[in-house]
């Protein structure tokens, strides 16, 4: 019996706009592919901050730690709803990556931001990127998005505004390090 031809799923995986996405909301994103299967994929915009706290965003009892920290955009989809990255020494129900999972329920953000643990880590985001079955696999032949192994470092710790090029510049190659040095505007150059 001949082995069927696996397909290729991005979950763990950052996606770069590879400069083909100009103009759009996902002009110089960082996207992480928090699900991808068969029925299309899930991402969050790990690099467009809301420039707002959580507690100034989000009606809810939350623990201070959380209400300070940052709200993300995740993407154009449902900017009402709410989903977040934590990850901690352990992570047993680790989704993404490794020790790293994903949520969307109040409760268990207020069961995650009341833990205590100076591993966890835990970022939030309003909205989320998403595609339908078969679409990411298009914009990948179509070349829009370049990919990258996510890693905590990236997710948690690299400054979200210099998010898109340290990665570009990490992937290498005289064309990734080219691209991150353009200007958003190329007529302004």
């Amino acid at each position: 019996m001949a082995a069927s031809k696996e397909t290729n799923f991005l979950q763990g995986k950052l996606l770069l706009d590879s400069g083909q996405l100009g103009g759009s909301f996902f002009q110089r994103t960082v996207v992480l592919i928090c699900q991808h299967d068969a029925d299309g994929a899930f991402g969050l915009v790990l690099n467009r901050s809301l420039g707002k706290t959580v507690g100034e965003m989000i009606v809810a009892d939350l623990p201070d730690t959380l209400k300070d920290s940052p709200l993300f955009l995740g993407g154009p989809v449902q900017p009402g709803a709410l989903s977040f990255l934590h990850t901690d020494n352990f992570v047993p129900d680790a989704t993404v990556m490794p020790n790293l999972a994903l949520g969307h329920s109040l409760d268990e953000l207020v069961e995650v931001g009341e833990s205590f643990s100076s591993a966890k880590k835990v970022r939030l985001f309003a909205g989320y990127a998403g595609w339908s079955p078969g679409q990411l696999e298009n914009e990948m032949k179509r070349k829009s998005w370049l990919t990258f192994p996510a890693s905590m470092e990236l997710v948690f710790e690299t400054p979200p505004e210099q998010l898109w090029q340290k990665v570009l510049k990490s992937k290498g190659g005289w064309k990734n390090k080219l691209l991150s040095q353009m200007p958003d505007d190329l007529s302004l150059n």
